[in-house]
């Protein structure tokens, strides 16, 4: 397929695949229920997920003491994209998914993206496609299997097994999916709202050779920078830091800072109210918890009801990338988020909603922002509005950016950031909790480059 064919193929599915989504009062969905004692929100089943209260104390960031609503989904899920190479060339099998969070119903997503009581089948619905691909497959064929996070602010811990397998021509592309080259995937991330969250962060599991054998024509960028990011995969690249050095910065900022995250009953939580239609902080800022009636062809159940949290903003993600000795550098910053399982992980040089620092005292908003949104155009090597995971979260999206920079930041970064090239990134992600999603979506839009 031609990339005109793909995003043809992506507004016929979007056709094809209608989906009816309404809001309706929390106390309305059938098989959700607020338990008596607790407050929490749960299916009646036990199984999916539960809203409860979180209570947090951190000696991170401008609040060090607060209680929110969070998603606790204890059960690992399976993020796959089957991969071969067809005349040469490394495809993906990609699906059109449709989920009632997502900004235009249908986006690009990996071959399987599934809870673990969805491939089980608690819903009572059908059998997830390709799933015999991923579990209990053969370890000669895994490229790459790695446990990772998901967002540490909206869920508690959660967590999902992103892989990348090797299959044959055997396994054909059915009526939601097609075969596209890994060149085609990378060049689909520049648009709006398309590759979803899920497919981003197995994406970022490639190593950097894998992806340097996309054959995708790159965009005009310059030479230099150009020539700094083939040098950041090289194997004997000459970073500012020793792999040693990067596990040392690592571990100091795992024990330099506190985080105490006691999951409690939602009911007890402070400064959230709970409305016929929503759980809403009273500032109106962070996020709502709503409940969604939801019709949609293509899935493996045709109608339910469930909670989804809806952002307040639009968030910004942005990573700042310098090249030293000719070899390209991205500024990552180590974030304590509540949900997280290790206190830190590394996140991207800014990672906000600008709008939720509008009512904290002057000084507050994140390091870096004024210099992100002031990056001149010239210097922006990649910008698209890209969404999270439209299952659990409902039009969240954020604006995420690759700029580059000169003296603005030098090689001592500022505290609590670090320079690290693609390279140690790739080497980060083959282990668990060590890189957020929302990093990880950026590194795989930089390797896109």
């Amino acid at each position: 397929m031609t990339s005109a064919e793909v995003m043809s193929w992506v507004v016929e599915r979007r056709h094809a695949r209608r989906q009816r989504v309404r809001r309706l009062p929390l106390t309305a969905m059938s098989d959700w229920s607020f338990d008596v004692d607790t407050g929490n929100l749960g299916h009646v089943s036990g199984r999916f997920f539960t809203v409860e209260g979180l209570r947090v104390r951190t000696d991170f960031g401008p609040v060090r003491e607060w209680s929110q609503p969070i998603i606790h989904q204890a059960e690992i899920g399976v993020l796959g994209i089957a991969m071969r190479e067809i005349d040469g060339l490394l495809h993906c099998l990609m699906q059109t998914k449709i989920e009632p969070g997502n900004i235009d119903g249908v986006q690009l997503a990996p071959t399987v993206q599934a809870t673990r009581s969805n491939y089980l089948r608690v819903h009572g619905g059908a059998a997830v496609p390709y799933l015999e691909c991923f579990i209990g497959v053969d370890p000669g064929h895994v490229v790459a299997d790695v446990l990772q996070s998901e967002q540490g602010s909206w869920f508690y811990r959660k967590r999902n097994r992103n892989m990348v397998v090797e299959v044959g021509d055997d396994v054909e592309a059915t009526e939601d999916f097609r075969w596209l080259t890994l060149g085609q995937v990378y060049e689909l991330l520049r648009v709006d709202n398309l590759v979803s969250m899920d497919a981003r962060t197995v994406l970022s599991c490639l190593t950097r050779d894998t992806a340097a054998a996309a054959g995708r024509p790159g965009d005009a960028v310059p030479a230099d920078f150009e020539r700094s990011l083939a040098s950041s995969g090289d194997a004997d690249e000459n970073g500012l830091h020793t792999e040693t050095e990067v596990l040392s910065w690592v571990t100091e900022m795992h024990a330099r800072y506190e985080l105490g995250s006691t999951l409690v009953p939602l009911n007890e939580i402070t400064r959230w109210q709970r409305s016929s239609h929503a759980i809403a902080h009273e500032l109106g800022v962070f996020f709502n918890v709503v409940a969604l009636d939801v019709e949609s062809e293509g899935r493996e159940v045709r109608a339910w009801q469930q909670p989804i949290i809806e952002p307040v903003g639009i968030g910004v993600c942005a990573l700042l990338v310098r090249s030293f000795g000719g070899v390209l550098h991205a500024l990552v910053q180590a974030r304590v988020e509540p949900g997280c399982l290790d206190v830190i992980e590394l996140a991207p040089t800014v990672q906000c909603t600008p709008t939720s620092y509008a009512r904290l005292p002057p000084g507050s908003a994140p390091p870096l922002l004024d210099l992100v949104l002031a990056g001149r155009p010239e210097k922006i090597r990649f910008d698209a509005e890209l969404s999270e995971e439209g299952g659990r979260f409902l039009h969240a999206r954020s604006r995420y950016l690759i700029i580059e920079v000169d003296e603005e930041i030098g090689a001592a970064a500022p505290p609590g950031f670090h320079w690290l090239t693609v390279r140690q990134l790739g080497d980060l992600l083959t282990h668990s909790h060590y890189v957020n999603v929302q990093a990880r979506t950026l590194i795989a839009c930089l390797v896109s480059l």
